[in-house]
């Protein structure tokens, strides 16, 4: 087979001519974690992979991050279960967000492999933030690239009562584990970052788990946040992608937001997702 990269426009590339049922040569590899840093996300169709071959395909990029909320599948803790049932109104994720902003080191990537889909809808778009970062102008961005934002997961996954899995019914037994979210101290990172693969300028906000600037009061830092996330939103930045029997959607954390459609209730939906460890993170200075 021969291994090509198609770039999709506003954000990512779809990998055409590989079959990850089998091992990648150290080449196919490097080509595809080449594309997978310059495109921020990356797409496969026709994969026919079972949950061990997933694992491995994951293994090959880094360690897996055993996730502390989702629901685990039960022969397989290290993928997490991404699912919704037919009578269910809410979806896990809600809404624009990028995953693990709220750790230390946030997470690589996530590799999601689609289980059973609904007859149509449910569909995830993704932005780019190599492109949102691009289209400021030079004075935003130099005014960006000196501050630094706060991220929490309390008030998403946390034991309040007005957080996100408490006032829907996306939680259930889909997540859980409030205590570890309680227990997740605050982090601070850049808002502008320089990419640890592709070296590029990257904007690093998000409006789930981003909850104000360093320095500055959450009343403060709320009409800049919501400008930039109005700005990420463009739809030059985003792509839909539309899941069929086979695909595999794998983003990087570091410089793409993601956002599953809610749209086909009366259906069930479940994906199969591993996330994989990343690198800390680093300002443009």
């Amino acid at each position: 087979m021969s291994l090509h990269i198609q770039p999709i426009a506003g954000v990512g590339a779809e990998i055409q001519g590989v079959d990850l049922r089998r091992e990648l040569s150290n080449a196919e590899f490097a080509t595809i974690r080449d594309a997978f840093a310059q495109h921020g996300v990356i797409f496969f169709r026709d994969q026919a992979i079972d949950e061990q071959q997933h694992i491995a395909f994951a293994r090959r990029w880094a360690p897996i991050n055993i996730n502390r909320f989702f629901s685990a599948h039960p022969r397989f803790p290290e993928i997490a279960l991404v699912s919704k049932e037919r009578g269910q109104q809410n979806n896990i994720g809600g809404g624009w967000h990028t995953d693990h902003s709220y750790d230390q080191i946030p997470a690589m990537g996530s590799i999601l492999v689609a289980r059973e889909l609904p007859p149509e809808g449910g569909n995830t778009l993704f932005a780019s933030m190599y492109a949102a970062h691009d289209a400021l102008s030079q004075g935003m961005r130099e005014m960006l690239s000196r501050l630094k934002a706060v991220h929490s997961a309390r008030h998403i996954f946390g034991e309040g009562p007005d957080t996100y899995y408490k006032q829907t019914d996306a939680g259930n037994d889909r997540i859980g584990n409030a205590k570890a979210a309680e227990a997740l101290q605050d982090v601070v990172h850049p808002v502008i970052i320089t990419h640890p693969l592709s070296g590029k300028q990257a904007l690093y906000v998000n409006p789930a788990f981003t909850i104000r600037f360093e320095g500055w009061t959450a009343e403060e830092s709320k009409p800049l946040l919501n400008q930039l996330y109005a700005h990420c939103m463009r739809p030059d930045f985003v792509h839909e992608f539309v899941w069929r029997d086979g695909s595999i959607a794998f983003w990087d954390n570091r410089s793409t937001w993601h956002f599953a459609r809610n749209d086909y209730h009366g259906h069930r939906r479940e994906m199969h997702r591993i996330t994989v460890e990343g690198e800390p993170l680093t300002g443009t200075a």
